[in-house]
């Protein structure tokens, strides 16, 4: 079972996202924080994006990850369908994105994300399934 959901905060907007492995959860969190941001139904695959990111710890590796889609959103212009994760670690994650290059008309935005904090973080693993909240600067 994969998925996300957005969690009420007064100043920040919160995510919820959880999947059958530490992979799947990293994915819903990415594709969750795009949802957020713009109309995902339009996004065609016509290109593929590399995508990486590292972190001391799974905390930090999150929030690096999400900031990464941060990036690709407003410093590359790229609407992203899908991803899928190549290898991950504790440190590291490397995967690769399908999407398009971002058009206002057919990716209509919806908020502004500034990034990702370790403002009441937590990521969990029980009865193996994997859980994160996360709160995004908007």
């Amino acid at each position: 079972m994969r998925g996300f959901e957005v969690l009420e905060h007064t100043a920040d907007v919160g995510l919820r996202a959880w999947g059958d492995s530490l992979a799947d959860m990293f994915v819903e969190a990415a594709l969750g924080l795009e949802d957020l941001a713009l109309d995902r139904s339009g996004i065609e695959e016509r290109e593929q994006y590399p995508l990486e990111a590292t972190g001391e710890d799974l905390e930090a590796l999150l929030v690096n990850w999400l900031n990464e889609i941060v990036y690709c959103l407003d410093g590359k212009r790229v609407a992203i369908s899908r991803i899928a994760v190549e290898t991950m670690t504790e440190n590291r994650i490397v995967a690769v994105a399908w999407g398009e290059q971002r058009d206002n008309r057919r990716h209509e935005p919806k908020l502004v994300i500034k990034a990702a904090t370790f403002h009441q973080l937590r990521i969990a693993s029980s009865q193996g399934q994997w859980s994160a909240e996360v709160y995004l600067d908007i």
